[in-house]
């Protein structure tokens, strides 16, 4: 995964993971810019993170903006990874056995 390097102004930070979080919290990177592209205003998105405040949103959607290639590229590859990883669990055994059980519980319920 590409490593990032911010300035000061820019309120994100990099673990050694890879994840992008606003600096100070547990707030990524891909949530600030997500609920920004659904269409929440910065008070909206500060609205449902209140620990990041209004001008860090505006600084991360402005650094956004102007890395728009690389940070794409970055959350590409986060979904890729995310969506792996749910494959994978989908995949394994007890996973199938409790969602056929919760199918056919379902299915119950509906009939009733």
């Amino acid at each position: 995964m590409k490593r990032f390097t911010f300035t000061d102004d820019v309120p994100l930070t990099q673990d050694d993971r890879g994840s992008i979080r606003v600096t100070g919290s547990r707030v990524t990177l891909d949530t600030i810019i997500h609920r920004y592209q659904v269409g929440d205003t910065i008070q909206r998105i500060h609205s449902g993170f209140p620990t990041v405040s209004i001008a860090q949103i505006a600084a991360i959607i402005d650094w956004y903006f102007k890395h728009q290639a690389e940070a794409d590229q970055y959350l590409e590859e986060g979904e890729a990874e995310a969506e792996k990883l749910r494959l994978e669990i989908m995949s394994q055994p007890a996973y199938i056995a409790f969602s056929e059980r919760l199918r056919r519980r379902l299915e119950q319920v509906n009939k009733t």
